[in-house]
């Protein structure tokens, strides 16, 4: 997988996994990185699922309809991959915070509910339920964020609240943070989860 590692300044904050939304490269998140956890190691990984010539995570079907085959391997395949880069970067493989957005939220979401303890928390900008009628793993002592936008005509707030719940239901403790806006990441939204992370990971 093509990917960015840089190295932090604190060994001991989580290191942020860096996931794009649809179209996007790996570069994208590096900004809001930068604004929720400047001391933090990153990993940022450019997805390798071409749809019409934009990169995604995962195969779709439709809009908002996904492919659940793909993305069960494409979630094993990222687990392995992060495995693989823990080693050769010396980062903590169970220190790892995922921080994604609208596609990248869902497959870091997807590792939530079929990869246990590939996650110390996750920051899920904009993201839909992976996927729906399953076991989820113990998330006890997992913290989620969740940016969502009472306007999203992707995300509603129907599948966020009920995003919630499944992760709820599993243990995690989950903060919403609403905006009154669309499918975009705000400036708010950031500032929030830049909050989150401090009152979790800054102990």
């Amino acid at each position: 997988m093509k990917y960015i590692f840089r190295k932090g300044s604190s060994p001991k904050l989580p290191t942020l996994l860096l996931l794009h939304g649809t179209g996007g490269t790996e570069y994208d998140l590096l900004p809001i990185a930068q604004m929720i956890a400047p001391d933090s190691n990153v990993i940022s990984i450019q997805g390798e699922v071409q749809e019409n010539g934009m990169a995604r995570f995962f195969k779709r079907l439709a809009e908002g309809v996904f492919d659940e085959e793909d993305l069960l391997f494409r979630t094993e395949e990222l687990n392995e991959f992060i495995d693989q880069a823990a080693n050769q970067n010396e980062f903590d493989r169970q220190n790892v915070v995922a921080v994604g957005y609208s596609n990248g939220a869902n497959i870091a979401g997807s590792l939530l509910f079929h990869c246990k303890n590939s996650l110390k928390g996750a920051i899920l900008f904009h993201p839909m339920v992976p996927r729906r009628g399953i076991i989820l793993p113990e998330l006890a002592q997992i913290p989620i964020f969740i940016g969502a936008g009472t306007n999203d005509p992707i995300s509603s707030q129907e599948e966020t609240r009920e995003l919630q719940l499944l992760l709820e239901g599993a243990g995690s403790s989950v903060e919403i943070h609403w905006e009154h806006a669309g499918h975009q990441v705000t400036h708010q939204e950031i500032n929030a989860a830049a909050q989150w992370f401090k009152k979790h990971f800054y102990s």
